[in-house]
């Protein structure tokens, strides 16, 4: 490489002291015409008729019972009145027709435990995957 020097030692050339800039645009050029083809390749699109969609959110209520529980351990189903005996059979039934449904049990204050607890256990045995409490805490 002659970058400086004596020009006396170089045979009497003058060192170059600029960038041959040719084979850099060779390059370009050809980097340039490999993005040119290949540019239209990667922007293949297959069509597809895709379903259109609505804003409306879809959503499925889920049918619940609502058990009322009074302190003297009258049961309520739905707001009627029904019989501790008849409950297993609500149940399956219920349960045989929707799967997914809910019990919400909602016991006065005063009821004792034992009244819940053995709805509760009704519940579990024919099937009712589902148990929550519901409580009004205005009533406090």
């Amino acid at each position: 490489m002659a970058f400086g020097g004596d020009i006396q030692n170089s045979g009497g050339q003058v060192p170059m002291s600029e960038i041959n800039v040719v084979p850099l645009v060779d390059v370009m050029l050809v980097l340039l015409i490999i993005f040119i083809i290949t540019a239209p390749l990667l922007t293949h699109s297959v069509k597809i008729d895709l379903p259109k969609a609505d804003n409306v959110p879809n959503i499925t209520q889920i049918e619940n019972i609502e058990l009322a529980i009074q302190a003297d351990g009258s049961l309520f189903w739905n707001g009627q009145p029904v019989e501790f005996n008849e409950l297993t059979s609500r149940f399956t039934s219920t349960v045989a027709e929707a799967p997914e449904i809910e019990l919400h049990i909602r016991a006065d204050k005063l009821s004792p435990y034992q009244h819940v607890a053995r709805v509760m256990s009704t519940a579990a045995k024919a099937g009712v995957a589902k148990i929550g409490f519901i409580m009004d805490p205005s009533e406090e």
